[in-house]
């Protein structure tokens, strides 16, 4: 089950009860989420989703006015579940030198666990109104920035060299994006790698280049004195 979501109170509700419209809402995106990935967005009906859940079709429309609705729910909670995943490693981390291997782990497992979600996004998302593309686009920018904080701090620290920011925000960017390549690239990587081996040489990869890049911004450093 994708844990619940971050903005719900961005769709508007007539029940008051806001754990219960949280508990609700994570029914419908379980049941959305299956229907979506066998029959794709477009072709999937809210009543096939109101009777996947069991409720009536009224019911529904008590906690979601729209199929888009349910599709940014959907795309919500997986982005909650990958922060979960960062943030619980990085909680879990018994030193600075873990922190940033922690960290990779814990998304690229996450990301392991949500492959088929992960897809769905990048097919799907474009389906959303404006409004909430938007807010999607922000929540990947949100997760992404838990990687710069984290390189940042840890270049302050002395456990990585410094880079400039952005070859920071590129290391960054590639974090969530390497992730996201086992999702979409897992048909082949998976005849190659276990999900651990891919770890190890993705985490290995990117202190590698977090080194090479530490290096290079010195060296420009000593160069412009």
């Amino acid at each position: 089950m994708l844990d619940k979501t971050n903005n719900n109170s961005l769709i508007p509700t007539q029940v008051k009860d806001q754990d219960l419209v949280a508990k609700r809402r994570r029914q419908i995106v379980d049941a959305a989420v299956t229907l979506f990935m066998e029959k794709g967005f477009h072709k999937t009906t809210t009543r096939e989703i109101a009777r996947a859940v069991g409720f009536s079709i009224g019911s529904l429309y008590e906690y979601v006015k729209s199929k888009e609705d349910i599709l940014f729910l959907v795309c919500d909670a997986i982005h909650a579940d990958m922060e979960e995943g960062v943030t619980h490693a990085l909680e879990k981390a018994t030193g600075a030198k873990d922190v940033l291997p922690a960290m990779i782990r814990g998304y690229f497992l996450v990301c392991n666990h949500l492959d088929r979600h992960i897809l769905l996004i990048y097919q799907e998302a474009k389906s959303l109104p404006k409004h909430w593309r938007k807010k999607v686009l922000e929540n990947e920018v949100r997760i992404t920035s838990l990687f710069v904080l984290a390189l940042r701090q840890l270049m302050k620290e002395g456990v990585l060299p410094p880079m400039d920011q952005p070859a920071l925000d590129i290391m960054a960017h590639n974090i969530t994006v390497w992730g996201h390549m086992w999702a979409y690239r897992g048909w082949y990587l998976s005849r190659q790698y276990t999900i651990e081996e891919y770890i190890e040489q993705q985490t290995a990869f990117i202190l590698d280049s977090c080194a090479s890049n530490g290096g290079r911004a010195q060296g420009e450093d000593h160069e412009a004195r």
